[in-house]
């Protein structure tokens, strides 16, 4: 289940007013010096971690697509910037590979990323490894896909799969 803006602004008022309360609690704690003091501190801090953390959910929450016919991949490299490298299985179909890169895509989309380069594109490579020979591991990149830095629903995005690659991986 995922949850909504709405949602999380509520959860955050809801705690906001727990951490309210837990601060009364502490106040009253200290002034009758009670032992347990000292732990409604931490409680207090916690909620108050816990509201704004909530708070910025309710800005911005994690959003993530489900495209038709991706498989499972496995984000290699990333460093927030504007490439990432993901790992796909060697048996994909051209469909599945292009499904793949698109999902991928809008699921590393972050408004909080830089590029070095003036083009405001993320690149995200697939690749696979394969062992030509014992003790030989190759990587192989099957494809890329571009897509805005700054736009969450890119209508532009631009996938180029690398057709001699998909040639050299074994069939299973």
């Amino acid at each position: 289940m995922l949850l909504t803006t709405s949602q999380f602004a509520q959860l955050s008022q809801a705690m906001g007013i727990f951490g309210l309360a837990c601060a009364l609690v502490t106040g009253i704690a200290f002034i009758k010096q009670w032992g347990w003091r000292f732990r409604m501190v931490g409680v207090t801090s916690f909620s108050v971690v816990l509201t704004v953390g909530l708070f910025a959910l309710s800005l911005a929450p994690l959003v993530r697509t489900a495209i038709a016919g991706t498989t499972p991949f496995t984000v290699v490299y990333d460093r927030l910037g504007s490439e990432a490298v993901i790992a796909v299985r060697s048996d994909l179909s051209n469909e599945a590979l292009t499904a793949t890169l698109q999902q991928a895509a809008n699921n590393l989309f972050s408004p909080g990323r830089t590029s070095q380069d003036k083009t405001n594109l993320l690149t995200v490579r697939a690749r696979v490894l394969i062992h030509p020979q014992p003790g030989v591991t190759q990587p192989v990149y099957l494809g890329k896909i571009q897509r805005s830095l700054r736009l969450r629903d890119d209508p532009n995005m631009q996938v180029e799969l690398y057709p001699n690659p998909l040639a050299q991986l074994p069939k299973n």
